[in-house]
């Protein structure tokens, strides 16, 4: 497995971000999502050969672009309660893929990440259209060589491994995987591990993102560092390599509790790299 972070988890300066990852926790890998506060697919060319040159300087690749795509109501149906606003709307939506894929090939990485739209209180009457819309961006994103990941979102129509085993079973493409996020769907209320990961088929798991939760003083749930929640982490890893599961591990740390962000993703790193050593799994790190 390959471990990863979120840069913009760490900070919106770039360049801190891989230093950070490359020289602190000495990580092969970053996520792309938000660069100098800019989503990664509104950047310029000159933000894109800046961002290139910095990969380069820090050796690091790109595990994904976790673009935006289809993080957007649904047309014709009910607006969603959950919905928050953002830079495009559902007309835009071929627009981003294309950028997405682009950004993949500069970026050299073979996923983009999507979702399935602001979650619906009654996804039924479009739940047929939503999937072959994520089927007809799977073979768009097969014909460039690359691999759409659709991560559950605990605002969006598929939050809990058990919804992704159906969303799974309606799309089927080669080029369509689930990006297997255990906070999101603990957020919604399910067990991620053993319960909603057991539900999903394992051969479709194409990119895991790791963030922890726990319940608030209030009874609330809320973003944990990880190895602090509730989440059985160190079991979820275990079942990933059982399994056979090669890809990426990303920490997306969410959690903000150590005051700043960077200093928050450094003890949520530090709490996934212990997890992993109790599970006794050995992801790839940068050779010293």
């Amino acid at each position: 497995m390959e471990l990863s972070v979120f840069t913009d988890e760490i900070t919106q300066d770039f360049g801190r971000a891989l230093e950070v990852a490359a020289r602190e926790f000495r990580l092969g890998y970053v996520e792309l999502r938000g660069l100098w506060n800019k989503s990664v697919v509104a950047l310029d060319s000159r933000e894109i050969a800046e961002a290139r040159r910095l990969l380069e300087r820090y050796r690091l690749r790109v595990s994904s672009i976790a673009g935006p795509l289809f993080k957007v109501d649904w047309p014709g149906a009910p607006p969603s309660p959950v919905r928050s606003p953002g830079d495009y709307d559902f007309a835009q939506q071929k627009e981003v893929l294309e950028r997405e894929l682009e950004l993949a090939r500069v970026f050299r990485t073979e996923h983009v990440r999507c979702f399935d739209f602001w979650r619906l209180e009654q996804p039924g009457p479009y739940r047929a259209a939503i999937d072959e819309t994520l089927r007809e961006a799977a073979e768009k994103a097969g014909k460039r060589g690359k691999t759409l990941v659709m991560e559950n979102e605990h605002a969006c129509n598929t939050a809990t491994g058990a919804e992704a085993a159906c969303t799974l079973a309606a799309v089927r493409s080669p080029h369509f995987k689930l990006n297997w996020d255990p906070g999101n769907a603990a957020f919604h209320g399910e067990v991620p591990f053993p319960d909603g990961y057991a539900r999903i088929p394992k051969g479709r798991i194409g990119h895991v993102h790791c963030k922890d939760v726990a319940r608030g003083a209030s009874g609330a749930l809320e973003w944990a560092a990880m190895g602090s929640g509730t989440i059985d982490y160190v079991g979820q890893f275990r079942a990933l390599r059982k399994d056979g599961y090669t890809g990426p591990l990303v920490l997306e740390t969410h959690w903000r509790g150590a005051g700043t962000a960077e200093e928050s993703t450094r003890r949520s790193m530090a709490g996934m790299q212990e997890q992993l050593r109790r599970a006794g799994v050995r992801p790839q790190h940068r050779s010293r």
